[in-house]
């Protein structure tokens, strides 16, 4: 069972999404289970601050070292070596690839940051990998938790109903996914693709494989040169 930690300052905003659908189900079967962490139950004074000023100036705040520490310490077993992330857009991009890594761990962590962003002593001191969405900024981490774990929990074993489902998506293989048709097999003057009709499943799979190609070399040529770059090892 993968075993997810959020720490958060707005935990009112989860399960949210994850719990509907095929996540609450898996929820529901304990494929994964979800623990909300409130960082300000973490602060040192009767105001409940967990931001402060940084030092040399700059704006706005930064979430101070203390609070976020004490709230890591106490509900992470450090012995255990538990992977720890702070979604931020320094951080590593996001990917696939990175998914799937953390689809086959037992226990996540996930700080979701505001302001700012955190006390660069939290990040060193308690071995926190930095995970970005994209090359945009968000107004706190809650949202991007709930993108960064559906790309993870969609991956575990007993998820998705159909095996295949993972292995024929965007991005395996570094490719786009094909285009899809169904019924009407003719609508507003459009006809679905005269091979998909046939039967023949060795022609629909060349054809698939070509529209991907096809497609990502269009839309994605950095997706194709890893393509091109994995076909050649």
């Amino acid at each position: 069972m993968l075993n997810v930690k959020i720490f958060t300052l707005y935990p009112e905003l989860f399960p949210g999404p994850l719990d509907i659908g095929l996540y609450k189900k898996a929820k529901s079967k304990k494929i994964w289970s979800l623990k909300v962490i409130n960082i300000r139950d973490h602060s040192k004074d009767k105001h409940r601050t967990v931001d402060d000023t940084p030092y040399g100036g700059g704006n706005g705040m930064l979430m101070r070292a203390d609070v976020l520490a004490d709230a890591l310490d106490e509900n992470i077993n450090s012995k255990k070596k538990e992977t720890i992330v702070y979604l931020s857009p320094k951080g590593k991009k996001y990917d696939q690839r990175i998914a799937k890594k953390f689809s086959k761990l037992k226990n996540i962590n996930i700080i979701c940051g505001h302001f700012e962003g955190v006390d660069q002593r939290v990040l060193e001191t308690r071995n926190i990998e930095e995970i970005s969405l994209g090359d945009y900024v968000l107004s706190g981490g809650e949202t991007a938790s709930f993108v960064f774990l559906d790309a993870i929990i969609r991956l575990l074993p007993g998820v998705l109903g159909n095996k295949l489902s993972n292995q024929e998506e965007s991005f395996e293989n570094s490719l786009l996914e094909y285009p899809q048709y169904t019924k009407p097999q003719k609508w507003e003057k459009k006809s679905t693709p005269e091979v998909l009709l046939s039967g023949d499943h060795a022609k629909i799979k060349g054809w698939r494989l070509a529209q991907s190609e096809a497609i990502t070399r269009r839309l994605r040529p950095d997706l194709w040169r890893k393509h091109i770059n994995k076909s050649k090892k």
